[in-house]
């Protein structure tokens, strides 16, 4: 494996009842508090409720910043920085899933910059402060309440991107998973699909002797394929809940790639893709993967088959190794479809009309890709074989 540094400040504070552990985080970092969150589910299933409670009981000066798009906008960060700036604002609590989280990042780090947000977003500048933030997880899928990554969507000019600094973890993550329980269906489906494709991200890389690093990234996929089928017939189940929250934050948190850097190749796909069509992000990321998986089988058959036999239980027994990988890339297409999730660009009645232009906007940064090296023709035979 390649040498390597692991460094993540953030403190995780795990189970039911510990959103109480705000009264004590809080008072470390200043009395103005804004609080972050989207469409409003958390004043419905009571959770926005409990969290004012708690704040008012501290004493804190609550000043608040809702409607974070499933997407999260570059519009909606600049109003959070505004609010910071104006009201010196001391501490962002952030109330939600990835979304929430991912946009907070942006309104902390902007608030403690002189220019626009965007010039981090974009790769013109790296963030080196931002107010210190926190995150009430509502959400089990992308792992940004312990990590520094974020994406933001430019919906004006049609660009998302991930970025990230070491100044954008949060500084605790409360993780209850029954504040879990009310997300829909569909958003559960996705958030396992998230988390799934996260690991795969990982898993494709040429680095050798990496035997622990693969059986931990295995051990997630299982766990998730092993709960998932429980979980969406009983949506309100502690145990299933829980097990999905904690893997949702292992999948990405930098524990399954210490010595490698994975490829995340899929995920500058998906990121043009639903910057022209909104779509859920991931949504796009059901489809494309499989896809991609075809495209850049060549590049290494043994790890493919790798993960079809120990991941997917394919027998190898007989067949070529080219065989076997590809029968685990159909069993996973198999899986994704069981649980629910979209298998084609035309589930969101996505046509050819615009894959040029988001093949385009994938090569925004030039090529991409660290399993193997894409470039726009790439991207766009990946976009076709997903129609």
């Amino acid at each position: 494996m390649q040498n390597f540094t692991y460094h993540n400040p953030t403190k995780l504070i795990f189970g039911k009842g510990q959103v109480e552990q705000l009264k004590n985080e809080i008072p470390k970092f200043g009395n103005k508090v804004l609080m972050v969150y989207g469409g409003g589910s958390i004043k419905r299933n009571g959770l926005y409720d409990s969290i004012i409670g708690l704040l008012n009981g501290i004493g804190a000066e609550v000043f608040e910043l809702s409607g974070v798009e499933p997407n999260p906008r570059l519009t909606t960060a600049h109003k959070g920085i505004e609010i910071c700036k104006k009201e010196n604002i001391d501490f962002i609590l952030a109330v939600g899933g990835g979304s929430v989280i991912d946009c907070t990042k942006a309104i902390a780090a902007g608030a403690k910059y002189e220019g626009d947000v965007w010039d981090f977003i974009s790769r013109k500048n790296v963030a080196k402060e931002a107010l210190p933030f926190g995150t009430v997880l509502t959400l089990a899928a992308t792992g940004s309440e312990m990590n520094a990554g974020s994406v933001i969507t430019n919906w004006e000019t049609q660009e998302k991107y991930g970025w990230g600094s070491t100044v954008t973890f949060p500084q605790f993550s409360i993780l209850d998973p029954v504040n879990t329980y009310t997300v829909p269906l569909d958003q559960t489906i996705y958030g396992m699909v998230d988390m799934m494709s996260h690991v795969f991200e990982h898993y494709f890389h040429h680095v050798t002797n990496t035997p622990l690093q693969d059986r931990m990234c295995e051990a997630v996929l299982r766990t998730v394929m092993e709960t998932a089928p429980k979980l969406l017939v009983d949506l309100e189940n502690y145990e299933y809940r829980e097990t999905i929250l904690l893997n949702g934050t292992i999948a990405l948190n930098g524990m399954l790639n210490m010595g490698y850097r994975g490829d995340w190749a899929s995920h500058n796909i998906e990121h043009a893709v639903s910057a022209v069509y909104d779509i859920p992000h991931a949504g796009g990321l059901a489809i494309l993967f499989p896809n991609w998986m075809k495209y850049t089988l060549d590049e290494n058959v043994g790890r493919f088959k790798q993960l079809a036999e120990r991941v997917f239980d394919v027998n190898s027994e007989g067949k070529s190794d080219r065989d076997v990988a590809l029968e685990g890339i159909e069993k996973l297409r198999e899986f994704w479809n069981s649980i629910g999730a979209p298998s084609r660009l035309a589930d969101y009645e996505i046509t050819a009309e615009k894959l040029e232009l988001i093949a385009e906007k994938t090569v925004s940064f030039g090529e991409f890709g660290n399993f193997k090296k894409l470039g726009k023709e790439d991207a766009l035979a990946i976009l076709k074989a997903s129609l």
